[in-house]
């Protein structure tokens, strides 16, 4: 028996909360340690002690982000079989392995090297500490390399079958799973946004002690490190998250649509609609600024392609509910042991509509007398959450830019040694710093909801994978969750602006602004 849709709801935004939570510390991890072997590399080459100290301070921003995070992760992985029950069944002999591969090297490599850094300064010559920050650097991008093949395969699984007599998906190669070309992508792309948001994170800290003129050779060095940092990265991240443009509107032309809000296939060369007001119940925009010609730009890299409408995918998805019924029907008469060769080749003929058969469910448990106007409602229900898709891509993508040009102007006043000149821009720089990570949350959200209504894409719908549990389990706990959370933001906050606010002076070196000024 499947759970009521009130326990799916509750279930999705419990893992929503939690998944969102955890990724607001995930890209500071991921990129800040690479900003740090940059710092202790300069240590390491020119023997100064300003690029020890850089490498230390931001070291203990970076202590306070891994403790929170690794708390908020710790979470998730207990939700996937306590909420998830029925999804962890179906793919745990598959993400198993990269469970513990994650666990076993990237975590483990990780917390090692991240205890050896804080710990070892006086203890290790030079050369042998910055083999530990790159290794804890390294440990932390190779996490995300295990996560993120685990999750493209959920968007495009690949390298699988479904063996109908224990009702789980097995994966033929952990191989084809990393070297996958989206998951190749989406670590590209994900990676780049940890550096450019740390960079921004740092340009900004940076920024608020020039404006206080404090420590200024230390904000100064940290700052051209930072935004050289962030101007690589903020091309790398474009141009991956463009890659992965192109793979989704292959692979999922549904999400491709929604992030478009494209209701009809227009003819090619397709206008972009930069701004609308979509509406999924009436299939239409309200309101559009539209752009001659860049949608196919944009989308295919030519002015002769387009992006296929929403109509016209319901139209095709109908057909493949049907197929799906088909192949559901030989299923039934397997189990039941009374399937001739032909039910079995039907079955298996049809095999790749299978999911499309169970997105009847909520209109109907009875698959095989669904009607027309059910098929219908199955297929239009195949669509993501159109609104959120839209502006979540062009919350990201309007953000990147607004960042790209705060980062043109940076290099151009680093260069010119001329920051301290531009009280405006620090101060722009400043109140910049909570972009990224809004940048970074659409992104992940555009991810998510894009592959709405499945959990494995094509294959097993979200409200299949929950566990049977009760309402009033749920709701406890989501509150619980939002309380603990809130208090552990308030406490990273708290302890961000704390020692941000301190700079260099938390290093009790006796060099810097409020140990000479004894404040």
């Amino acid at each position: 028996m499947l759970p009521s849709l009130a326990v799916v709801e509750l279930s999705r935004w419990q893992f929503a909360l939690t998944a969102l939570f955890h990724f607001m510390f995930v890209p500071i991890t991921l990129g800040l340690t690479w900003i740090l072997v940059a710092m202790e590399a300069g240590y390491l080459i020119t023997g100064k002690s300003v690029y020890r100290d850089m490498t230390q301070f931001w070291g203990k921003l970076l202590a306070i982000n891994f403790a929170i995070g690794v708390i908020g992760g710790l979470t998730m992985e207990f939700e996937f079989g306590l909420n998830w029950g029925y999804f962890s069944r179906m793919i745990g002999g598959s993400f198993g392995p990269v469970l513990a591969i994650e666990g076993i090297t990237a975590f483990m490599l990780e917390a090692t090297m991240f205890g050896l850094f804080f710990f070892s300064w006086d203890k290790l010559s030079r050369t042998a500490h910055f083999i530990v920050t790159f290794f804890m650097a390294f440990g932390a991008s190779l996490s995300i390399v295990n996560i993120l093949a685990a999750n493209s395969w959920m968007q495009h699984p690949i390298s699988t079958s479904f063996d109908y007599q224990n009702m789980t998906l097995q994966l033929h190669s952990i191989a084809a799973l990393y070297m996958h070309h989206l998951a190749q992508i989406r670590i590209g792309h994900v990676a780049f946004a940890g550096l450019f948001l740390s960079s921004i994170f740092v340009m900004g800290i940076s920024a608020f002690y020039l404006l206080k003129k404090q420590d200024i050779a230390f904000a100064k060095r940290s700052f051209a490190i930072a935004v050289g940092f962030g101007f690589i990265c903020s091309i790398m991240v474009a141009f991956y998250g463009d890659q992965n443009g192109l793979e989704v509107s292959q692979d999922e032309p549904e999400k491709m649509a929604a992030i478009e809000a494209q209701w009809q296939t227009q003819k090619a060369p397709a206008s972009w609609v930069a701004v609308a007001w979509p509406d999924q119940q009436a299939q239409r925009n309200y309101f559009s600024v539209k752009i001659p010609y860049a949608l196919s730009l944009i989308a295919t890299h030519s002015l002769t392609g387009t992006v296929e409408g929403i109509k016209p995918i319901i139209k095709k998805y109908e057909k493949r509910v049907t197929s799906g019924i088909k192949s559901y029907n030989a299923l039934q008469k397997i189990w039941a042991k009374t399937a001739t060769p032909a039910d079995i080749q039907t079955y298996q003929k049809h095999l790749n509509d299978l999911g499309f058969a169970y997105l009847l469910i909520p209109y109907d448990k009875n698959i095989s007398a669904a009607t027309p106007a059910q098929i219908k409602a199955a297929a239009t229900s195949a669509i993501p959450n159109v609104p959120t898709a839209f502006w979540s891509f062009r919350i990201m993508v309007g953000l990147w830019a607004i960042l790209f040009i705060l980062i043109i102007f940076g290099l151009v006043f680093t260069n010119r040694d001329t920051l301290e000149n531009h009280p405006l821009f620090l101060r722009l720089c400043v109140w910049a710093i909570p972009l990224p990570f809004i940048c970074a949350e659409s992104g992940w959200i555009l991810a998510e909801v894009g592959r709405q209504p499945w959990i494995i894409h094509d294959i097993m719908p979200v409200f299949m994978g929950t566990s049977s549990l009760n309402e009033a389990s749920l709701i406890t706990s989501l509150v619980l969750f939002c309380l603990f959370y809130g208090v552990l933001y308030a406490v990273e906050l708290f302890l961000m602006f704390k020692f941000a606010r301190k700079g260099p002076s938390t290093l009790h070196t006796g060099k810097y602004h409020f140990e000479k000024n004894n404040v």
